[in-house]
């Protein structure tokens, strides 16, 4: 398995503290103070924070705020390859860090020549799950699936409302769709995606941090139906 340098600064308009570590791609884990090695909520308990600016060396990467004793996760979001994050999109709603908090990340690297890497926080009335396709070949609708339990988006999210979803694609991909497919086949929503910064297309691109972000949603969800991206090369 691979593995990566990130870092995670957290904190609000009068301090901050900088969290990292070598990861292994397509696990969840937990990052330390980059001076204490002390965790998240260790460190700072009781803190409130307003941003955190996660950075990886190469590929993609989301991160979390989770308990360690009730695991519940309360801030989650995405990181930005090294020296691209943006302080204004790495806000968040002000949290006050809990003294069992640990932030965490989930990396991939870049995929191979004509392939492509995925990751997606898939928000529905069941709850917050982050979604997985790896090797993604250009120009070919493929399925993404839970990174932890790999289940269909059907079988997930069944019987509720999709109401968010975001994407992010390895450095240097472009997302050309997500399309949510019933179990006829039917496809019930298409929504058209971007390039990511940086991109190597010319004006490509509005965010740092995803290729695709879309509140707002209602889509009802019922058994058999599915998520696929198409992306294409830059």
């Amino acid at each position: 398995m691979t593995t990566q340098a990130v870092t995670a600064t957290i904190g609000n308009g009068r301090m901050s503290k900088v969290f990292g570590g070598t990861v292994t791609d397509g696990v969840w884990t937990n990052i330390r103070d980059t001076l204490s090695d002390t965790n998240l909520g260790i460190l700072i308990p009781r803190a409130p924070v307003n941003f955190i600016q996660a950075e990886y060396a190469g590929g993609l990467m989301a991160y979390r705020i989770q308990n360690a004793q009730s695991l519940a996760v309360s801030r989650r979001g995405w990181g930005a390859l090294e020296d691209y994050s943006c302080f204004k999109s790495s806000m968040i709603p002000t949290y006050a860090i809990g003294s069992d908090d640990m932030i965490q990340v989930y990396s991939q690297p870049v995929a191979q020549t004509d392939e492509c890497n995925a990751l997606a926080w898939v928000h529905t009335t069941k709850g917050v799950e982050l979604y997985e396709a790896l090797g993604i070949a250009d120009n070919t609708a493929t399925e993404m699936k839970t990174a932890l339990q790999d289940q269909s988006f059907g079988d997930a999210a069944f019987n509720s409302t999709l109401t968010q979803i975001s994407i992010c694609l390895n450095d240097g991909a472009n997302l050309d769709k997500v399309e949510f497919i019933d179990s006829a086949g039917g496809v019930v929503l298409t929504i058209q995606g971007d390039a990511r910064i940086p991109s190597p297309v010319t004006n490509g691109g509005i965010s740092a941090y995803y290729n695709l972000m879309v509140p707002n949603m209602g889509l009802q969800v019922t058994k058999g139906f599915t998520m696929k991206i198409t992306v294409t090369p830059n």
